[in-house]
């Protein structure tokens, strides 16, 4: 139990790697009360984050006053040991690391509202339940959408997306929804997993180097049998027949709506030849790519295509006030609307294990997870802590370990973290995110009873991987 502990606790606590400056060593305090009380600041922090749905406190909130609170108890003792300057460099180093994560996805999320304003989404949730497909055929077709569409948009707003459509077909078979909102976090997570978009780790790997951009297809396979596993057992207790048809309306795509679905693709692709070909970081990428949606947010306001008729959305009380509730497209708006919780949320995490890391933890971890586990054990244990804590921190742990293994392993590890926290209902964004959206429906329980289907999915897409890929 002990070991278990050390285990989780120091795959939270990764150090930051400086370059050789004498004059910038840092200190153990690993057995010291400032290491000791930061450590409990941490924890606690962590565990007011685990409870933000019972206690409707956003999660970045005790992170971001945890990392202030570490950062002041290790600039206090380096100051009164006449190492004034070193919690300075530390920092700045973290903070770099932050900003790069912090621009990538704020451009990200950008594009994302942009669409969802434009009705991209809706368009796309309105075909599918107009189609009247079977309980089982949506089964299958909401997964594999969550699947694909997740390397592009992300795994959260993806499950989000497939959550709609089946709350929107599903309303009298309740097991139908909660099957399909786990066979939704499952494709969800297995699709981020081979793409630096998917999700916030790859990102992460991505960003650090360890893992080109066109290298995450080698996961594609092992994400492929990751999902289709648990959803080919799972839908023989999917209820026979056809949802009831309704009589919903079609939601248009507003002007210059699939125009921006391919600025976005456009932005990837800079942000990919900036890396590959600049040797540039891809942030920089991104941020000419926010350029693009600018630009073109300009153009539809002066093509007078701006107005949103919001008198033709579902419940709106008077047909008359369309005019009324007109308003402009503003890009600014959708940068206003970026999920800010989640990136204060990076930052309070990354600075404050970034701290914790600096206080000197991360040779025991590593010496004893990548020394006497093997690199094959741990990753895979990664993958289990990332179900059980979060996927960012623990990920986050390793890359600053940057522990000496194989490039299969750093693709195995990239994996496990990606999917592993399907393993549990509040493992990912994704499924934190839908315990709320269908709540009632699909719960903490309801995702528990086929864990076990689950990590016959994760088990097996590590030793295809392996397979594959080696080790």
């Amino acid at each position: 139990m002990k070991q278990l502990l050390f285990i989780l606790l120091a795959m939270l606590v990764p150090s930051i790697a400086f370059a050789s400056d004498a004059a910038h060593q840092t200190i153990d305090l690993t057995a010291h009360w400032i290491g000791y009380a930061a450590i409990a600041i941490f924890v606690l922090a962590y565990t007011l984050v685990i409870l933000e749905e019972q206690l409707h406190l956003r999660k970045s909130k005790p992170v971001l006053l945890a990392a202030g609170l570490i950062w002041i108890l290790i600039a206090y003792y380096y100051g009164a040991h006449g190492m004034p300057h070193a919690a300075e460099v530390a920092i700045r180093h973290n903070f770099l690391e932050y900003a790069e994560l912090f621009f990538f996805l704020l451009v990200a999320m950008t594009y994302i509202n942009a669409m969802l304003e434009r009705n991209v989404f809706d368009a796309l949730r309105d075909w599918l339940v107009a189609k009247g497909f079977s309980y089982k055929a949506l089964f299958w077709l909401t997964g594999i959408l969550a699947f694909f569409i997740s390397p592009i948009a992300d795994n959260l707003t993806t499950a989000l997306i497939m959550c709609a459509v089946v709350l929107a077909v599903g309303k009298d078979e309740p097991k139908f929804i909660a099957l399909s909102c786990i066979n939704i976090v499952v494709g969800a997570n297995a699709g981020g997993a081979f793409s630096p978009f998917g999700d916030i780790t790859t990102l992460m790997v991505w960003q650090k180097g360890m893992v080109q951009f066109t290298e995450f297809f080698a996961l594609f396979i092992p994400s492929v049998v990751n999902f289709v596993i648990p959803a080919f057992i799972m839908q023989f207790a999917i209820t026979s027949g056809k949802p009831t048809a309704t009589s919903s309306q079609m939601t248009p795509i507003k002007h210059g709506g699939l125009t921006i679905v391919g600025l976005f693709i456009l932005t990837i692709a800079t942000a990919v030849s900036f890396h590959n070909f600049l040797h540039l970081p891809p942030v920089f990428g991104m941020m000419l790519g926010l350029a693009y949606l600018k630009l073109f947010g300009y153009y539809i306001k002066k093509s007078g295509n701006s107005k949103v008729d919001i008198s033709l959305t579902p419940g709106h009380k008077n047909q008359d006030e369309k005019h009324q509730d007109d308003k402009e497209f503003d890009i600014f708006d959708k940068i206003a609307g970026a999920e800010w919780d989640t990136l204060f949320f990076f930052y309070g995490v990354i600075l404050a294990v970034g701290g914790l890391g600096f206080i000197g933890y991360l040779g025991m971890a590593s010496e004893f997870m990548y020394g006497e586990l093997g690199a094959t054990n741990a990753n895979i244990l990664v993958g289990i802590l990332s179900a059980i804590v979060d996927n960012i921190p623990v990920m986050f742990a390793v890359l600053t370990m940057n522990p000496d293994m194989s490039h299969a392993q750093w693709l195995l590890v990239t994996l496990t973290a990606g999917v592993g926290g399907s393993l549990l209902s509040i493992g990912s964004a994704a499924g934190v995110a839908l315990m709320g959206q269908a709540r009632g429906y699909y719960t903490f329980f309801s995702h528990l009873k086929w864990t076990p289907v689950i990590a016959l999915g994760y088990a097996a897409s590590i030793y295809v991987h392996i397979l594959i890929n080696g080790t």
